[in-house]
């Protein structure tokens, strides 16, 4: 099954609107209100019924996470040695580095994405066809560090639970009542990466908001309208004087 960006959108618009009737109940209904960043635990636990647990993926930190649609078997190398994770149906293993008492806080965003990520991998195949869904039934969903290409099957099911993923954390209808209180829903300029002071503070209060790394606030606002990307040669630095 491939997607376009707006199948994926009009998919996380029904799951999230589900949800939320179910978790926030009247308050999702508030004209009035603030956003509503998702709660991407329960969403997991109570709303998918996955069992997420935490283990050691590898040995240096290359694998985040895996789900499994069926009881299956998964060979990881931790250490030098070669052992096997047992994942039953809807299981979800986040790397345990997650939950490590220093990473906490440094890693949030980037647990609440991976979480996502493999939420978004359980809803898409319950969205395909029945033949592939016996290809893929024993084949565990693997997200590892690094970009892809797309260009095989594989790389099209990342790139997609990547965006529904994202667009699950970051739903567009809170994403513009976010950008109406911290930016009058005017679009932030970046440089590269790099922002002006002013932008700087609105895109960390964005990241406040929604639990998310700024890279994963960067791409998902510009997907949305709401970032004007510019080349790293255009940054001028404030500060810097000219003769």
């Amino acid at each position: 099954m491939i997607l376009s960006q707006k199948n994926i959108e009009e998919i996380a618009v029904a799951v999230i609107r589900d949800f939320q009737k179910s978790f926030f109940g009247s308050e999702a209904d508030d004209p009035a209100r603030f956003a509503l960043p998702t709660p991407i635990d329960q969403f997991a636990s109570d709303y998918l019924n996955l069992k997420v647990s935490f283990q050691k993926l590898s040995s240096d930190g290359s694998i985040y996470g895996l789900t499994a649609y069926v009881d299956t078997e998964y060979q990881i190398e931790v250490d030098g040695s070669q052992r096997s994770i047992f994942l039953k149906t809807n299981d979800v293993v986040l790397d345990k580095s997650f939950i490590e008492p220093a990473n906490i806080r440094k890693l949030c965003g980037k647990r609440r994405f991976t979480l996502a990520h493999e939420c978004a991998h359980q809803i898409l195949f319950q969205l395909d066809s029945d033949d592939r869904k016996i290809a893929c039934h024993k084949r565990p969903e693997v997200r590892e560090n690094g970009s892809r290409v797309l260009r095989t099957q594989e790389d099209w099911n990342e790139w997609q639970a990547n965006t529904l993923g994202a667009a699950i954390l970051m739903p567009q209808s809170e994403v513009d009542r976010a950008m109406w209180f911290i930016n009058s829903r005017k679009p932030l300029t970046c440089y590269g990466w790099r922002f002006y002071d002013s932008d700087q503070v609105k895109i960390d209060a964005f990241c406040g908001v929604f639990g998310v790394s700024r890279s994963a606030a960067a791409i998902r606002l510009e997907q949305l309208g709401y970032l004007n990307r510019k080349k790293d040669y255009e940054y001028r630095d404030p500060l810097e004087v000219w003769p």
